[in-house]
């Protein structure tokens, strides 16, 4: 059925199946010799190593706006010296949802705008159908060194961007003049390792939801120069709000704590 004659209100089913349909083939030659090493290491440098500048300055100041409307809520509604018990509101804050959407939206805005473009590109000038012609698969070389990618250095990207942002609120607290010790107590008794893990865990989905909605867009330009342009801006809003949307229903489903009440 062409795009002409398709039933009306069926376009979002068939775009869904679309990437329902990459995802699973992706994911089957994730574990399909041989690999592509190269674009892999590639793809770990783009994603991981070159957005860390700007994960460090979105979770060291995401860090200190969360560390200075905690303090200030402490001191305005509880009163002078309650702003120690922030720190595990900070902590488990930033952990479990901040950082892992912050870093969720700075990689699709960097680099899943990245992925579209330089697939996007490879499809108008025809590189794609070139690949098929020489035999290659275009999924094997193209989207999966990327999925494989976003899947190691997205939780890799929030580890390091829990630090940064835990450390900064830290800091930001300490210079207000809360007590520095009983902060870190407070933070480490309501603090759980499971806290950590679930942002880590969103940070695995975010980023098969950011490599394979850049792949899709990219592998489905046409038009050019704008076709381009427009499969970009549509993968950042897309991926965007893709995050916004599961980080919710995933909160939903993964348990607040492991431990037995």
């Amino acid at each position: 059925m062409t795009a002409g004659n398709r039933i009306p209100g069926t376009s979002f089913f068939h775009q869904l199946g679309e990437v329902g349909v990459l995802l699973g083939t992706s994911l089957v030659n994730l574990f399909r010799r041989p690999w592509e090493t190269k674009n892999f290491v590639q793809q770990l440098e783009e994603i991981g190593v070159r957005t860390l500048p700007v994960i460090s300055l979105t979770a060291a100041f995401g860090g200190l706006v969360f560390g200075l409307q905690t303090y200030m809520a402490f001191h305005r509604y509880i009163g002078p010296g309650a702003e120690v018990f922030g720190g595990s509101i900070i902590s488990i804050g930033l952990v479990k949802e901040l950082i892992p959407i912050l870093v969720g939206l700075m990689v699709s805005g960097r680099v899943g705008s990245s992925m579209t473009a330089e697939i996007g590109t490879m499809k108008i000038t025809e590189q794609v159908d070139a690949l098929h012609s020489l035999g290659a698969d275009p999924n094997k070389y193209l989207v999966v060194p990327r999925l494989a990618a976003s899947l190691i250095m997205l939780p890799c990207l929030t580890l390091y961007g829990d630090l940064v942002g835990v450390v900064c609120g830290f800091l930001y607290n300490v210079l207000m003049g809360v007590n520095g010790y009983v902060y870190i107590q407070y933070a480490r008794i309501y603090m759980e390792v499971w806290d950590v893990a679930t942002g880590l865990i969103k940070a695995v989905i975010f980023g098969a939801v950011i490599a394979i909605i850049g792949c899709w867009k990219g592998l489905k330009t046409e038009g050019g120069a704008e076709g381009v342009g427009r499969a970009t801006t549509q993968t950042v809003v897309l991926a965007s709000i893709t995050i916004l949307i599961l980080n919710f229903f995933i909160s939903k489903a993964l348990p607040n704590t492991l431990l037995s009440k």
